[in-house]
């Protein structure tokens, strides 16, 4: 399984920045009591004088001080590892969001066009769960599971993303089709707080929506359903090859005018004693049917989750101790029996 890695306290890491230049002020501190040396006189005079004298324990020295440190910043951030997947149990309700893909959608009655504008309510309605479920149904001709029911919003706002009129094969809006998937979709063991949002202009080109409406009464789920555009109608956009703009024709040439359909919008909320809200450019209508989905009962909603952490902490400030010691043990004068086999001679290393 899988570890799920994370600092607590990341702020500390901002202290790693100063290593670079606490190595480079030891360095110039050395630099001049070198200078200093050579000052007061012959250097390799000097140098033959202080035989215990060594550059190399402290280029040691110095790199067991900065190892030391930044052990120490690494456990004040508090590393942990996620220990294992944990079963959570929350207090929320379970939305399956049904949002037409059809190319009708692409109409610039609501600004940019009635697609960007349903995606970017439904983002912030991500934004303002908490314990609930959320799930993603894709509709044009055919309905479609985008994203499956989850408490993963992060997930959810990444298939949002992807989410556009090619993403469906089959053109045309069966909002039956995305209501009967919508409550196939619900999670197994859940039983009530359930809501499903439609998000379309309308045009129905399928039999079946005002059915399906009336299995989800039955099921005991409320549909709320947004209209989006306008009841008079625009055409609908299309970009050429070339990159100009036109707009699309039916078989006979005639220019393509969609409307909103609020009349089986309505129908298909009240056959659920849902509500039907209309957007426009201004707002969504989402936060009037959050107003009413937050009358349900909540249920319990189980998800699995990195809820245990296992400190790591202890590690690097025990690395940093024992750094600290190695630092005060290793001596600035030259170990007689060891210099020489492994140091090199004085003179050499102060001139080096």
């Amino acid at each position: 399984m899988s570890r799920a890695f994370r600092f607590e306290d990341e702020k500390y890491l901002l202290l790693l920045l100063a290593l670079p230049v606490i190595y480079f002020v030891m360095l110039w501190i050395h630099y001049r009591y070198l200078k200093r040396m050579k000052n007061w006189g012959d250097f390799s005079l000097i140098t033959r004088l202080m035989p215990g004298a060594s550059n190399f324990r402290f280029h040691l020295k110095t790199i067991l001080m900065l190892l030391a440190i930044a052990s120490a910043v690494i456990a004040l951030a508090r590393p942990q590892f996620g220990s294992k997947l944990t079963e959570v149990k929350r207090k929320g309700i379970e939305i399956m969001i049904a949002l037409d893909v059809s190319n009708s959608m692409m109409a610039e009655d609501i600004q940019p066009n009635r697609l960007e504008n349903a995606k970017l309510a439904i983002s912030r309605l991500i934004d303002r769960l908490e314990n609930d479920k959320i799930g993603l149904i894709v509709f044009a001709g055919d309905a479609y599971i985008q994203l499956p029911i989850t408490t993963d919003y992060n997930a959810a706002k990444l298939f949002l993303a992807s989410v556009n009129t090619d993403i469906v094969p089959r053109q045309g809006t069966s909002i039956g089709s995305a209501i009967r998937l919508a409550l196939r979709s619900f999670s197994p063991e859940s039983d009530k707080s359930r809501t499903i949002i439609v998000i379309t202009d309308g045009e129905n080109h399928e039999e079946g929506a005002i059915q399906a409406a009336a299995s989800a009464a039955e099921q005991g789920v409320k549909v709320h359903t947004i209209g989006m555009g306008s009841p008079k109608g625009v055409p609908i956009p299309v970009v050429l090859p070339g990159g100009q703009r036109n707009y699309r024709t039916d078989h006979e040439g005639n220019v393509i005018i969609s409307k909103l359909n609020e009349q089986l919008l309505r129908q298909i909320a009240a056959e659920t004693g849902g509500i039907y809200v209309r957007a426009n450019n201004a707002r969504t209508g989402l936060k009037t049917i959050i107003d009413e989905m937050n009358k349900l009962e909540k249920q319990e909603i189980k998800a699995q989750v990195y809820a245990e952490y296992d400190e790591q902490f202890p590690y690097f400030a025990g690395l940093a101790l024992f750094l600290i010691l190695l630092d005060v043990t290793v001596l600035n004068r030259k170990n007689r029996h060891l210099a020489k086999f492994f140091e090199p001679s004085n003179e050499q290393e102060l001139t080096s």
